[in-house]
């Protein structure tokens, strides 16, 4: 299956203003991004979907490939679907979406979302085991899932909640992680649905699909993720972590 990774940059970002463009261990996010991506081989061809030509030139200066979407668009998902529909992306079998701010990306976390499409799921994402301690945090977005794998709903609140006195049970909580897969049509018909109530309450973009009866697969990893970047905290966690996680590789 050919597959076409597509990196949504948004330059707006409100808990991390200029997102894209804030160094990670001197080198800026997205550029981070885009060398993990390509480091996981998992992918036939890579572009940068942004509504900034300031983050479409620092991509190009270090060798990779920009294009510019509107900048209207609601979630990063809209941005991938307006990049898969040009004629020049057509043709692909399977479409990866890795949120701009993942740059600990774990190839067991890509190949499991592209597993779940490959496996007949519409759209496929990913799953890590959270600690208790960490489930409260509102970025660190939960989802549960049913015994097939498919998830039932996504959010920023601990769910499921813990109303015993007793210590909980091992992997009670799971951290959904910032990579999508989907078909084509899958991508389509996700592009033209209606932003929810619940999506906009949350601020989860997965939530629209979920809301319109498409199904999620999520794959489950077997250990805990190096979460995304999304508020200065996680960055300056990041910076701090990042010449251990380049020593692991």
């Amino acid at each position: 299956m050919r597959v076409l990774g597509v990196i949504p940059a948004r330059l707006g970002s409100t808990r991390l203003p200029n997102k894209p463009l804030q160094l990670l261990a001197g080198a800026p996010l997205v550029t981070r991004v885009v060398a993990r991506v390509r480091e996981l081989g998992l992918v036939d061809e890579l572009v940068v979907a942004t509504d900034s030509e300031v983050v479409a030139e620092v991509v190009r200066a270090t060798g990779g490939y920009a294009v510019l979407t509107r900048p209207e668009h609601e979630s990063g998902t809209d941005r991938v679907a307006e990049v898969a529909a040009r004629n020049e992306f057509r043709g692909y079998d399977i479409i990866a979406n890795v949120q701009g701010d993942e740059p600990f990306l774990s190839r067991d976390a890509l190949a499991g979302a592209l597993g779940r499409v490959a496996a007949g799921d519409p759209i496929g994402t990913v799953a890590a085991p959270l600690a208790a301690h960490e489930a409260g945090e509102p970025s660190r977005v939960k989802v549960v899932t049913d015994a097939a794998g498919r998830a039932l709903y996504f959010s920023r609140a601990p769910i499921p909640a813990w109303r015993s006195s007793a210590e909980p049970p091992a992997r009670l909580w799971w951290q959904h992680l910032g990579v999508y897969a989907y078909t084509p049509a899958a991508l389509a018909r996700w592009a033209t649905l209606a932003p929810t109530a619940l999506e906009q309450a949350e601020r989860l973009e997965q939530l629209r699909p979920l809301a319109h009866s498409m199904t999620i697969g999520v794959a489950r990893l077997e250990w805990p993720a190096e979460p995304g970047i999304d508020t200065p905290e996680d960055l300056r966690r990041a910076e701090a972590r990042w010449p251990r996680q380049e020593e692991a590789r």
